[in-house]
């Protein structure tokens, strides 16, 4: 019973493991739509 609580934890962490690489992956993509936001703002407010 506990190879099996040690198994079902591993499959845990990998999990959460790609849920926390899916959350960075979609911050870099927010991040980097605020970057082109500012940057027109930027071109807008500096003409």
């Amino acid at each position: 019973m506990n190879e099996n609580l040690n198994s079902n934890n591993i499959e845990n962490d990998d999990f959460n493991l790609i849920n926390e690489d899916i959350d960075y992956k979609d911050l870099i993509v927010k991040l980097k739509e605020i970057k082109s936001t500012i940057s027109l703002l930027e071109k807008t407010i500096f003409k």
